[in-house]
Parts: C-alpha cells; sequence; structure tokens
C-alpha cells in the first residue's frame, strides 16, 4: 500500500497510538508464529481479478459514500459489464473490537453489511483489507490473533475479496520467509473455514520469492513489488521484471504488479496505454486505482478496450514471453487459447519506428491468415512486414492468427 507524502506524518501518529495500545500483548509474543500446514487452493480467480481499488486516489479518506459512487459509476460507465467487478476497500475502514472481539467498522463506513449489499445490488463484488498484525500499514486495528472471528465477521458481512498486507506483522515477528508464510497460511486457513468463496491477495514486496510458496497460503494472487506511484519508471521496472517470474504465475494464482494507476495523471496516456497493455499480456489483474465518476475519454478508451482485455482475461492464462529487443523496442509474445498470438512492441525509449517481420513468430505464423491493432481496432495488411511508428513510451498490440 502506497502511503501519499501528504499523509505520512499523520499516518505515523495513528500507527504510534496504535502500537502503544497492543505494545504489551506485542512484547509477549514469541519469535515466530505457530506453524500451519499448507492451505489448499479455492477454485477462485481463473483469471486474474478485474475492479477497483481505493487507495491510490482516496488512501485514508476512502467513505462509504465514495465506495457506492464508484459501484454506481462502474455500473453506468461500462467496466462491470466489461469484467471489473471487484469494488475494493483498502486501509482505514476499521474501527475498534467489541466486548465479544468482533471488529467493528469505524464512523467513516457504518453497515459493512448494508455497503456489501449495495454493491452486490449493482452485480459487483465487495472487497476488504487487512494486515497479520495487530495494526495495519495505518496504524488501524488488524486481524492478529483474531483470523478466524475476522474471516467469519468478514464472511456474514459478504465480502468478496481479501486484501492481506504484512505491513503490520513487522512490529510481532522477525520478518522471515517461515513467518510470513505461516502468517498468511493463518488467515488462508481461515478464509477456507469461513465458509464463503473470498479471492485472497497477498501485500508485500515480492520478500523471499513469494511466488514460489504463495500457492500454499491458499492465495490467489500476491504482489511481487514494492508499492508502484503514478511514474513511468515505476510502472515500467515492476511491469517488465514480471517477465522473469512467469513460470509461476497461472489461473487460480497469478504474480501482482500491483495497481493500474491509469486515469491518475501523473503519466501520458501512451503511458497509460503502455500498463495496460503490459499488465494485460503478463496476464496481472487489472485493478482500477482512479476516481471512476471523473473519467476523461481517453481514460474510458484505455481501462474499456474489451480487445486488450479479452487479452488479459485470456482463460490458457499462458505467460508472456520476451521475443527479442529492436533498440529500446521490447518485443513481447503470448500464445492464447483459440491458438492465435498477441504481440506487444513496447517502446521504452524516444520516438522510434519499428519493422517486424511475421516469420519471427516461427513456421506457423509466417504467413498469418489475420492480423489486428488492439489499440486502433483496425485489421492489418500481412502481406507485407509490420510496421509501425511508436511515440516516446508507446506501445503497438497485435493479434495474429495462424
Amino acid at each position: 500500500m502506497l502511503l501519499p507524502t501528504c499523509s505520512r506524518a499523520a499516518v505515523a501518529v495513528l500507527a504510534a497510538v496504535a502500537l502503544s495500545v497492543a505494545g504489551a500483548s506485542q512484547a509477549s509474543e514469541a519469535s515466530e508464529p505457530a506453524a500451519v500446514g499448507p492451505v489448499a487452493a479455492n477454485g477462485l480467480a481463473a483469471t486474474p481479478p478485474m475492479g477497483w481499488n481505493s487507495w491510490n486516489h482516496f488512501a485514508g479518506r476512502i467513505t462509504a459514500a465514495d465506495v457506492r459512487a464508484m459501484a454506481d459509476a462502474m455500473a453506468a460507465n461500462g467496466m462491470r459489464d466489461a469484467g471489473y467487478v471487484y469494488v475494493n476497500i483498502d486501509d482505514t475502514w476499521e474501527g475498534k473490537r467489541n466486548a465479544a472481539g468482533d471488529i467493528e467498522t469505524n464512523d467513516k463506513f457504518g453497515d459493512m453489511k448494508a455497503l456489501a449489499d449495495y454493491v452486490h445490488a449493482r452485480g459487483m463484488k465487495l472487497g476488504l483489507y487487512s494486515s497479520p498484525g495487530a495494526t495495519t500499514c495505518a496504524g488501524f486495528v488488524g486481524s492478529h490473533g483474531h483470523e478466524d472471528q475476522d474471516a467469519r465477521r468478514f464472511a456474514a458481512w459478504g465480502v468478496d475479496y481479501l486484501k492481506y498486507d504484512y505491513c503490520g506483522a513487522r512490529d510481532l515477528y522477525p520478518v522471515t520467509q517461515r513467518n510470513q508464510e505461516m502468517l498468511f497460511r493463518k488467515m488462508g486457513d481461515a478464509l477456507r473455514k469461513a465458509g464463503r468463496p473470498v479471492v485472497y491477495s497477498l501485500s508485500q514486496s515480492g520478500d523471499f520469492d513469494i511466488w514460489r510458496w504463495g500457492p500454499q497460503t491458499g492465495a490467489n494472487l500476491w504482489r511481487t513489488t514494492p508499492d508502484i506511484s503514478d511514474t513511468w519508471e515505476s510502472m515500467s521496472q515492476r511491469g517488465f521484471r514480471q517477465l522473469d517470474l512467469s513460470a509461476w504465475s497461472g489461473p487460480g494464482h497469478w504474480s501482482d504488479p500491483d495497481m493500474l494507476e491509469i486515469g491518475n495523471g501523473g503519466m501520458t496516456a501512451d503511458e497509460y496505454r503502455t500498463q495496460m497493455s503490459l499488465w494485460s499480456l503478463l496476464p496481472a489483474p487489472l485493478l482500477a486505482g482512479n476516481d471512476l465518476r471523473t473519467m476523461d475519454a481517453a481514460t474510458k478508451d484505455i481501462l474499456l478496450n474489451r480487445e486488450v482485455i479479452a487479452v488479459d482475461q485470456d482463460p490458457a492464462g499462458h505467460p508472456a514471453r520476451r521475443l527479442e529487443r529492436q533498440g529500446d523496442v521490447e518485443v513481447l509474445v503470448r500464445d492464447m487459447a483459440d491458438g492465435s498470438i498477441v504481440v506487444g512492441f513496447f517502446n521504452r525509449g524516444e520516438s522510434t519506428t519499428v519493422r517486424w517481420s511475421w516469420h519471427k513468430l516461427g513456421d506457423r505464423f509466417a504467413h498469418p491468415t489475420g492480423a489486428r491493432d488492439l489499440w486502433h481496432h483496425a485489421a492489418i495488411d500481412t502481406q507485407r512486414p509490420f510496421e509501425a511508428t511508436l511515440p516516446r513510451h508507446a506501445v503497438a498490440m497485435v493479434r495474429i492468427a495462424p
């Protein structure tokens, strides 16, 4: 979870207060959590989850009214029908625990069951955030010691997705792979026992090669990088790094390079098209992070490009691979369930022209029967080599039939 500069001081104060309250119990904790056996897969997320998350735009300002407004916008602007179905509330929704130990919401949220019902009534699903720590990243109440109780509470509310952020557990135990794995397994097991299907998303920075052991926690996706920010450098570094992890991602278990920044204003339209293209080719979860009520036409065109979304959501779940480099241009390819192949030309430098021969895809595609530009929504002449001028940090994405 990215903490905006403007809120760091406030979050630090909140965290200090919460930690002082929890200090006595933390001091008495053992040096490592109890062992938990591997958690079976839950059968969810056959394709990468799609939806929206509150943090990138709202951070700690998110309220129930904002969530309702985002759900309304997604139902009205075509996002829901394009596959964006999760409406995910990040940190700062949490209140105190009641006398029975059940977690409550704070004044910004009130009745969470009513909010879940509101989202469900619009054909979407609700996600929440928690932590295996006594506190969350922002200093609110975490799930440590209450995993089963919180999982049952989430199920009773009608929660469909849980983002579980390791951040707060750093104050309880030494940061080791075993400690992370056992704490993530504990909540994964609790979610399984709670009796409601919940997509389980792990949030940390890719520590200890989480992609190797994430499946044993019962999780469906796991962060593989530090938090993203709305810059070309942050986005491109995190996105292209996923190519080295492709063997560990597939149906039901996805590497997650963090949320989409599309529409937040820090990058150009070409750079946002690059993020959408790269995340879809990898493939990765598509979780928008902008204000969906005020999107301009360019942002809508990017987020609602059905042809690119279809690449991300291809049922085979094959990963992308790097075919070659042409100077600053990365050529990535991905095999699709219908036998076609998608090629992405990513210009990581200044304006350039790409020239490319079909035979580089191998004999089966040396004389393709058809090709389509997925951003211009137009057929491509396959009787001649492919050529495209790519502005700085731009992308071309082509789907080719053998």
